[in-house]
Order: C-alpha cells, then structure tokens, then sequence
C-alpha cells in the first residue's frame, strides 16, 4: 500500500479547525464531500510505488481538491496554485 503524507484536518497551531470551517451548503463542502466520498480514486493510488522505499506522497484526494478548487476560482496557472497553496 503506498505510503501518503499525514492530512491534518482537525486544530492546528492556529485556531483553525477545517471541520467546523467548512459548512454544508458550500462549494468548499460539495467539493470535499464529492472527492472523499463519490469518486473513485484507485486508479490514481495504484500508480504509487512508495510502499517499501521513496518518501510519503501526498495524497491523490488532496491533490486533486486543490486543483478544483483553484479552477473553480479561476486560478489555472500551476505557479499561481502553488502560491496560494503556501
């Protein structure tokens, strides 16, 4: 099984907790629900190879969450999602 990055959605450092963030009824929301839980995502987790050696990827539902969600803002430049990522 290949190896992902930990996703910290609960509190971080800042008070921020990403599930009482993000309310139903969203975008934010629909996009979560629709990636977690409606598509099938194997096809992209049987392409790791990471099981044993190489270091921990991040994971295909997150990446492709940010990826939506940034199109859906109209930000298509992969430069311009990378700074809004940090």
């Amino acid at each position: 099984m290949a190896r992902y990055k930990p996703i910290h959605q609960g509190v971080k450092l800042l008070a921020v907790d990403f599930d009482r963030q993000i309310l139903p009824g969203t975008f934010e929301y629909a996009l979560r629900h629709l990636v977690d839980k409606e598509l099938d995502l194997e096809d992209f987790h049987q392409r790791y190879k990471n099981d044993v050696q190489g270091a921990a990827a991040f994971d295909p539902a997150v990446l492709l969450k940010i990826i939506l969600l940034a199109y859906s803002r109209g930000i298509i430049s992969s430069r311009r999602i990378e700074s809004a990522c940090r």
